[in-house]
């Protein structure tokens, strides 16, 4: 769909990373558009999966998630039943709030939010748990410089 988006759709996109919480009205005056013309491009932006759903961006610190870890995790095991296996295995940690399979020296990279060093250790645990894994490195962040920027468009 990304060849089908104009102006006014990357307009609302971009405003809605911003503040999803933005009223009908709020948003269709950001982007210039009649609030009938805005809400048609968003049901259509919604409908073709362009957005997912809308989210509340917390401040995890506030909260005691301040403990950022990053872990890059290595495997000998690369079939699609094992994949399978570790990815319900991983998705079944909540304090893993991002998991990607990369490419390069490791295999996948966790972003971890825990209280402390102390939470980051159960969760390596549970991690390591009935699964063979090679290596984990994990790498604990000092300061959040930049964190859920919008995705850049158009």
């Amino acid at each position: 769909m990304a060849h089908d988006l104009d102006h006014f759709d990357f307009r609302i996109l971009e405003e809605l990373q911003r503040d999803a919480s933005l009223s009908q009205r709020a948003l269709a005056d950001r982007v210039g558009l009649s609030q009938n013309a805005c809400w048609r491009r968003l049901k259509a932006l919604e409908t073709s999966g362009a957005i997912r759903k809308r989210t509340v961006v917390i401040d995890r610190e506030r909260l005691g998630g301040g403990f950022v870890v990053f872990s890059m995790i290595k495997t000998r095991h690369h079939s699609a039943g094992w994949l399978q296996l570790f990815r319900k295995h991983v998705s079944a940690i909540p304090e893993v709030i991002d998991f990607f399979r990369i490419g390069g020296e490791y295999d996948y990279l966790l972003k971890i939010i825990v209280h402390d060093m102390a939470g980051y250790d159960d969760v390596y645990k549970r991690l390591i748990e009935n699964i063979e894994l090679e290596t984990v490195t994990s790498y604990f962040a000092m300061e959040a410089i930049e964190e859920q920027r919008p995705i850049p468009l158009g």
